[in-house]
């Protein structure tokens, strides 16, 4: 049996790996904060009490912080993990304005903590960094593997760190580590302030008749958007291979904000000319304007490819928020997942693992 460390397990990226990584019969240790509340709502499905459960137990939860060194080398030390998924991040690009010196703390030192401890503990551990495709930024599209990065923002900056910092400890030190480049992936389990969350929870919401408007930035701005649980099995497939390599991971397909727009309010026959306003202090200091990915490595090298299109991204994602509500749904994104996935990945747990 495999061992598994992921920091960031609470996230949506987290939930889903340990989801996937549990199905193929892995023991997972998950890195989470101590806070005065429960944050844990996106892996509640996945825990069992260890004294209840005794030894059907596989997923146990460490606490500690990636801007901690000492908690990292002692969950590393007691748990001796053959693969360490990095997914923690301060990751929305927006508040990294507001926030630059925490942002770079955390998304940036905080890999070089995780490489530290596992160079410092003696680990063969097999190490993924989640890169993002806003390393691009400003770079001209389509991006792949050996576009220049351009990055527009203190995550982007920070995110970029921690890319070189995972390719020079390979180099280096030896160590097996890969650069994960992940466009735009989306799901139920996004977070509610980033935008194609924040779309679809304010469909479901206007046709519960508790909101009338939905406040926006950029409209115009072009992403690359995927469906989360494939871009984790990519993940999962990269710390397969016989050697360590950087890998794009996207669609092919770039879709403007307006378009999301014109996909879940029309999904559900809503105008979102009649709802959405402009609130300028939603616009970042620096814009990207257009990421579009070419995943071709990816498919020719790891054999994989996304299954999940555009338009049934957004209709899983409406159709979760109503639900989460109570409401009555078209019902074609329980559908979709039902016909493209088998075993690990499940509508209801797309549901139940939601915050209501």
């Amino acid at each position: 049996m495999k061992t598994a460390l992921i920091t960031g397990i609470t996230g949506q990226d987290g939930s889903y790996l340990a989801e996937l990584l549990l199905s193929k019969g892995y023991e997972v240790h998950g890195l989470i904060r101590r806070t005065s509340t429960f944050n844990t709502r996106r892996i509640d499905h996945l825990y069992k009490d260890p004294h209840s459960n005794g030894n059907g137990v596989k997923l146990f939860l460490h606490y500690g912080d990636i801007a901690a060194t000492d908690t990292l080398l002692d969950v590393i030390y007691s748990t001796k993990p053959e693969e360490i998924y990095h997914l923690a991040a301060q990751s929305h690009v927006r508040v990294s304005f507001d926030m630059p010196e925490y942002t770079g703390d955390v998304t940036g030192l905080g890999t070089t903590r995780i490489l530290e401890a596992i160079r410092k503990s003696g680990a063969q551990s097999r190490f993924y960094q989640a890169s993002s495709s806003e390393m691009f930024g400003a770079a001209k599209p389509p991006q792949n593997e050996n576009t220049p990065f351009v990055p527009r923002s203190p995550y982007a900056a920070a995110k970029l760190y921690s890319f070189w910092m995972a390719s020079n400890y390979r180099e280096g030190y030896g160590m097996y580590a890969v650069n994960g480049i992940l466009f735009n992936h989306e799901s139920p389990r996004r977070g509610e302030t980033f935008v194609t969350r924040k779309i679809t929870r304010a469909v479901a919401a206007i046709k519960a008749g508790t909101q009338n408007q939905l406040f926006l930035g950029n409209l115009e701005s072009k992403r690359d958007w995927g469906y989360a649980p494939e871009y984790l099995e990519a993940m999962h497939l990269m710390l397969q291979q016989e050697t360590p390599d950087d890998y794009v991971i996207g669609t092919g397909e770039a879709h403007s904000v307006k378009d999301f727009l014109d996909e879940a309010f029309g999904y559900v026959d809503l105008d979102w000319n009649k709802y959405v306003r402009i609130d300028p202090r939603y616009y970042r200091p620096t814009e990207v304007d257009y990421l579009l990915a070419d995943p071709s490595k990816a498919k020719a090298k790891l054999g994989w490819e996304p299954k999940i299109k555009f338009h049934e991204l957004v209709r899983i994602m409406v159709d979760a928020d109503l639900e989460l509500l109570g409401l009555d749904k078209p019902g074609e994104g329980k559908k979709i997942i039902e016909e493209k996935f088998g075993g690990w990945h499940r509508w209801e747990d797309q549901v139940i693992s939601m915050d209501k």
